[in-house]
């Protein structure tokens, strides 16, 4: 099965998104399916004042067409509802081809922290975008439900997974820090609710992975922190394996893959009882959730690393990426998706 995954959330960004569709990527491979990206890579882009050192693609509906078509592809799913969303979408429903989507970003409580647009309109303009999906996809029950009950259909499930051979407990840094060592991962934006740990009285230390806009305001707040900075592959592995807990604040994220990875280096991890902890520690014996985040963070310390590692260990990038391949199977959309024509080679999906 060719796969066309088209997508706002791209290389050289670092986030969730971007992880997940790279993971998904090499997964499938693994099981038979082609996956192929269409970016924002090759268009025109433009700043987001309110997303400092974002910029979002501005594509044209012929450059789309062509690169749809030059992938020949058996199913095409969206994974964003930015600018490259929009267009593929409206390729799609001009020549009634299937689709599939997918919700992975709470795009109105985001915007709505940083503008007066209130989330009941964002979440409209939403469920227009996903209501002319064949399945929009979910990554826990939580979120499934939620939407469901403001009025998104044809809701399916695609969990997440984690690179166990990336990340691993073995060669942990070597930390200069006062011990307990507590850690947080991910871009440093108002929407991360970072100050929820930074704020907390915990002993020990507090280190933050990660950029963003919000990273010097809270460095000057904050100066006991440390801020490291983005980090990746094997010196990211390596820094998360030398904590003692991830903390994870966050009100917003869908799933959350960082507590994956968290917990593939044997780090368990602190969180506010809401979606994406709920359905990742739940009850399991790897974490701790509370109201009360610090004292999540306390009861954490007493989680057995062993048992973090081994929770990570049966939750793979296979598993999730042969989920999203069944959901594609069940719409059979081979069916429907016949694209219009062969462009040249040189039109090829970027990415």
């Amino acid at each position: 099965m060719r796969i066309l995954i088209a997508t706002d959330a791209w290389l050289p960004q670092v986030n969730g998104v971007v992880r997940t569709l790279t993971s998904l990527a090499r997964s499938a491979s693994a099981l038979g399916a082609e996956v192929s990206f269409l970016t924002p890579d090759g268009f025109p882009s433009l700043a987001v004042p309110t997303y400092p050192g974002l910029r979002v693609a501005l594509p044209n509906r012929r450059e789309i067409a062509a690169r749809v078509e030059a992938a020949s592809p058996d199913a095409i799913h969206i994974a964003t509802e930015g600018p490259i969303g929009w267009a593929v979408r409206a390729y799609c429903r001009r020549r009634k081809l299937a689709f599939t989507t997918s919700y992975t970003t709470r795009f109105p409580e985001y915007i709505a922290v940083r503008s007066i647009v209130p989330a009941t309109l964002s979440y409209a303009v939403l469920r227009h975008f996903h209501a002319a999906a064949a399945m929009t996809m979910v990554a826990t029950s939580s979120l499934r439900q939620e939407l469901g009950a403001r009025g998104f259909k044809k809701l399916g499930s695609w969990t997440r997974g984690v690179d166990t051979d990336l990340f691993r407990p073995d060669d942990a840094a070597e930390l200069d820090l006062p011990r307990p060592i507590f850690m947080t991962m991910g871009r440093v934006a108002v929407e991360k609710n970072l100050e929820a740990f930074l704020a907390l009285n915990l002993p020990g230390s507090k280190v933050v992975i990660g950029d963003g806009p919000q990273k010097a305001e809270l460095q000057r707040r904050y100066p006991k922190a440390r801020f490291l900075g983005e980090k990746t592959g094997a010196d990211l592995t390596s820094h998360l394996a030398a904590a003692d807990v991830f903390v994870f604040p966050s009100l917003t994220d869908t799933f959350g893959v960082v507590q994956l990875e968290a917990l593939a280096c044997g780090t368990p991890v602190a969180a506010f009882p809401v979606t994406g902890p709920l359905d990742v520690i739940a009850d399991h014996p790897v974490g701790a959730l509370d109201a009360d985040l610090r004292s999540a963070c306390i009861r954490a310390l007493g989680v057995s690393r062993e048992t973090c590692r081994s929770f990570a260990l049966e939750r793979s990038w296979e598993n999730s990426a042969r989920q999203f391949i069944g959901n594609l199977t069940a719409l059979q959309p081979s069916r429907s998706l016949q694209p219009a024509r062969r462009v040249a080679s040189q039109s090829a999906v970027r990415g």
